[in-house]
């Protein structure tokens, strides 16, 4: 595994230690999937952890915004949230649809309580951080 090179903005360890402890850890663990993603990945070798809409965000040269949050108004979920115009979500549902649960065409939700199916998130993470080189691509490659 390489080591990417991470920019991040000081404001998004702020925005981790202002959720509660049990929804920082949550998030904190799709952060760990998205930097493992990014260094598995050869063709990413730079990645900004900066804040989008207050929330915890991810950018690279070739790939789509992916940003995490936690919502009051929906205390026992959490969610990894892509750019709601492209093909992401809409290609996800269609690849998995029966091992995630999607708000909309702009996120992949979860209870507090489930468990995460890893290897799908990180396909999911990967065609978000590669984007658009595969955009073109029946069901993004995936």
């Amino acid at each position: 595994m390489k080591n990417v090179k991470l920019k991040t903005n000081p404001e998004v360890a702020l925005i981790f230690n202002n959720y509660p402890n049990t929804v920082s850890q949550k998030l904190l663990y799709l952060r760990t999937l998205i930097l493992e993603v990014a260094n598995d990945n050869n063709e990413i070798t730079d990645l900004e952890e900066t804040t989008r809409w207050g929330e915890p965000s991810y950018l690279t040269k070739n790939g789509s915004t992916i940003r995490l949050d936690w919502k009051i108004k929906h205390p026992h979920q959490y969610a990894i949230y892509f750019n709601c115009s492209s093909r992401l979500v809409p290609t996800f549902k269609a690849v998995f649809k029966e091992v995630f649960t999607f708000e909309g065409n702009r996120a992949i939700t979860f209870k507090m309580q489930d468990t995460i199916p890893i290897e799908e998130l990180k396909m999911c993470i990967s065609t978000a951080l590669t984007y658009h080189k595969i955009k073109t691509l029946p069901l993004l490659g995936l």
